[in-house]
């Protein structure tokens, strides 16, 4: 089902959210309507176990911009492409992670530079990470910057505006199951050369909720991003056509 066309669609992956959720679609809702934009944002529960749809259910009821999508379990990756592809018929698409480590105070810097660009990302300044997740992001920049190209620095960032009549030919030509999606549209961003904006953004430490992967099963899902990143490479020109 093809969303009907508003001028923003905001992507919002959620999985096991009951502690974070309400405040953060509350303070996206609150900024979108502050900027004077029309948008719905369309909430893509993946099969929490927690309170969390029955929240989101409430919020929905409440605030005629929420619409929920109650789906199995498929992976945060899988997730974002459903939601990419459903939505694709807005002007614009913007996705944004639900744990509320990234606020909203940028947003309206992304929102008034659209005009020139056709993607515009978010750079995350981290005071802490994890070395673990620090070499991915290392690894993944540098298969990015040597298969596509290096126009975006952090090419997993999951705070994107992006210019649907563009980039839906990208969104459409992805595997249905790949992991980690928004690092393949990163690099065709950078391959096919379209016009890019990165600003800085500020990265919390997650306060409430759970990180949906953890620890080996972390590994064999990067190792699984990394061959994909690659291997889509070599398809991607025969896929989409600019």
């Amino acid at each position: 089902m093809i969303a009907n066309k508003t001028q923003l669609a905001v992507v919002m992956p959620v999985y096991n959210e009951e502690g974070a959720i309400r405040d953060v679609i509350n303070k996206w809702t609150k900024e979108l309507l502050r900027l004077g934009i029309d948008f719905q944002i369309h909430v893509y529960n993946d099969g929490s176990r927690d309170n969390t749809l029955s929240i989101l259910n409430h919020l929905a009821s409440e605030n005629k911009n929420v619409i929920v999508h109650d789906k199995l379990n498929s992976g945060h990756g899988p997730t974002i492409i459903q939601g990419y592809r459903e939505n694709s018929n807005a002007k614009w698409l913007f996705q944004i992670d639900s744990d509320d480590e990234i606020g909203t105070e940028s947003f309206g810097d992304l929102w008034v530079k659209r005009k020139r660009f056709q993607f515009l990302i978010g750079k995350r300044i981290r005071s802490r990470q994890p070395l673990i997740r620090k070499l991915i992001s290392s690894i993944s920049r540098i298969i990015v910057s040597i298969l596509y190209g290096n126009k975006v620095y952090d090419v997993n960032s999951p705070y994107r505006l992006m210019k649907t009549e563009i980039l839906k030919r990208i969104f459409f030509s992805l595997p249905d199951k790949m992991f980690a999606p928004n690092v393949v549209i990163t690099g065709a961003v950078s391959l096919f050369r379209l016009r890019c904006y990165e600003i800085p953004v500020q990265q919390r430490e997650r306060v409430a909720g759970e990180v949906s992967i953890k620890k080996m099963k972390l590994l064999k899902a990067v190792l699984q991003s990394f061959y994909q990143t690659i291997t889509y490479r070599f398809k991607i020109k025969k896929n989409v056509l600019f």
